[in-house]
């Protein structure tokens, strides 16, 4: 059996126009190997809402120019009661999926819900429960000082253990059901 072990780097995003979060996630195969950076930038102390824009445009290019990961990983927003928050929200997530497309990166968004169930096994974890299981997983020594930085591990990480699951690509035109997969994948069979 071929063993896929092909090094990558995730980048992994909680927008937000108040505090951003982020993650860089470097895997081989199967495993994390590294946490490459994490952390949050502060946005609320700027007035002008197209100045925050730019500047998450302008970390999100520094990242990548510095990290060079080949994907990104994104939380999508969900869905709220306030409108301007949402349209805020879908404003930082479409600058950071714009500069992440400038850079070629292969992009893929996940619902808050389907990350916490990566994580913790459940979909209305909170974020403790998500930050607690993160640094057991990875084995941190402490967790970043904002939530908004360990919700984009968890991003980063949720993206890594879809890609690798047995049926983590299925839904993306690879395959469609259990037969199809084996069909298509001989190989994984004992």
């Amino acid at each position: 059996m071929t063993q896929h072990t092909e090094k990558n780097i995730i980048l992994g995003i909680d927008p937000g126009t108040q505090v951003f979060g982020y993650a860089l996630l470097e895997t081989e195969g199967k495993q994390a190997t590294q946490l490459l950076s994490v952390g949050a930038v502060r946005l609320d102390k700027y007035e002008d809402a197209y100045h925050k824009l730019e500047l998450i445009f302008r970390k999100i290019s520094k990242l990548i120019e510095t990290y060079k990961p080949t994907q990104m990983a994104i939380e999508a927003p969900f869905y709220g009661k306030n409108v301007q928050s949402m349209l805020k929200l879908g404003r930082a997530q479409g600058v950071a999926i714009a500069c992440a497309r400038i850079h070629k990166l292969v992009i893929t968004e996940y619902s808050p819900k389907t990350i916490k169930q990566a994580i913790t096994g459940n979909g209305n974890a909170s974020k403790e429960q998500v930050a607690a299981m993160l640094q057991r997983l990875l084995q941190l020594d402490r967790l970043p000082k904002y939530y908004d930085a360990t919700d984009a591990l968890g991003v980063a990480v949720c993206h890594h253990l879809q890609q690798t699951s047995l049926l983590g690509n299925l839904g993306k035109g690879s395959t469609k059901n259990w037969k199809a997969f084996i069909e298509k994948n001989p190989h994984r069979i004992k």
